[in-house]
């Protein structure tokens, strides 16, 4: 029995380093050490083997159970991007915005707009919107140049409107755009953000029980990871750069093809309200093509704007992903 434990020790102190070595995402880009972004797609299973391990501890009355239960305090805020409790706000939202993507619309037009039109938003902002030409009621779109995967549509009026990144629709790598919109005599920007994805299909990384050939899925795996995860390095900073000079306070929103506590959460969300923390509640999946749970799609915003309340509308299946519904008071 001292072996096992000795094992599971050994285990438990593992999983710790993995867990404080995610956490340096925040300050190690890809491309000087991508290895740290993995962890963080691994982190639902990581956090889950250290509470195991805990509670395991706990019932064989060792005080070691303390001192782990103690250091999973470092991981409150990394817990709260993936699952969160917030109370709602009893106070009533005076404006909507809507991020889904659509997966060029492979689901049916009609029933995405049908959709979208019964939500009521101020703000409809699409990634992977393929060359469907949506028509919302009340919604006009913004810029007369088609970018095929980001698009927006308000019933406001747009006063700017810049592509921040313009990939080869071909080769379908990044793409985002700005708009800043007057809204009630004020004015905010809007970024639409399709960060590079990663292009895996279920086959690519279904495990069939074959060492050889899972050991081999695993480094094709990785061989893509690693190289996007450096793209993704670049395109960060063109956002942040967007985000930086902005004269107005900023909505980011979209598709950032990253999990929660990566290198592209904590720089694109640096100086950023993460909506679903401030006021979320559940889980905050949104990706449900895959049996684990992903977060990729997210709102960010300013904190001069104050949010009222952030649901994954996991009522419909309209996409491979499910609509995010954020409401905020924009009430001078």
């Amino acid at each position: 029995m001292k072996i096992v434990r000795l094992i599971l020790l050994v285990m438990h102190l593992g999983i710790l380093f993995l867990l404080f070595c995610m956490q340096l995402n925040a300050y190690v880009p890809p491309k000087t050490f991508p290895w740290f972004n993995l962890l963080s797609l691994g982190f639902p299973v990581l956090i889950t083997g250290y509470f195991i391990l805990t509670v395991f501890w706990f019932f064989s009355w060792k005080k070691r159970a303390f001192i782990f239960l103690l250091f999973s305090l470092a991981f409150i805020n990394p817990i709260k991007r993936w699952v969160n409790f917030s109370s709602k706000i009893k106070e009533t939202p005076d404006f909507k915005v809507i991020s889904f993507n659509v997966k060029g619309g492979h689901f049916g037009k009609t029933n995405i707009e049908n959709y979208i039109n019964s939500k009521n938003a101020d703000i409809v902002l699409l990634q992977e919107d393929g060359e469907m030409d949506y028509k919302f009621d009340d919604l006009k779109k913004s810029d007369s140049k088609k970018m095929y995967i980001v698009s927006l549509f308000t019933r406001h009026k747009i006063i700017n409107h810049e592509i921040l990144i313009l990939g080869d629709y071909n080769s379908f790598n990044a793409y985002s755009d700005l708009n800043d919109i007057e809204i009630k005599g004020k004015t905010y920007r809007f970024i639409n953000l399709y960060l590079q994805p990663f292009k895996f299909e279920k086959q690519m990384i279904k495990l069939d029980g074959n060492s050889e050939g899972d050991q081999q899925k695993l480094k094709n795996v990785v061989k893509r990871l690693i190289p996007t995860f450096k793209s993704h390095q670049e395109q960060v900073e063109i956002i942040r750069k967007a985000i930086d000079n902005s004269p107005y306070p900023v909505f980011l929103v979209g598709d950032f093809n990253s999990v929660p506590n990566s290198y592209e959460y904590y720089h694109l969300g640096e100086d950023l309200k993460d909506i679903f923390v401030e006021v979320g509640c559940g889980s905050a999946t949104s990706f449900h093509d895959y049996k684990f749970p992903l977060r990729i799609d997210y709102v960010f915003t300013s904190s001069s704007i104050k949010p009222i309340s952030y649901q994954v509308d996991r009522s419909i299946r309209l996409s491979d992903h499910f609509p995010v519904i954020t409401t905020f008071s924009l009430e001078k």
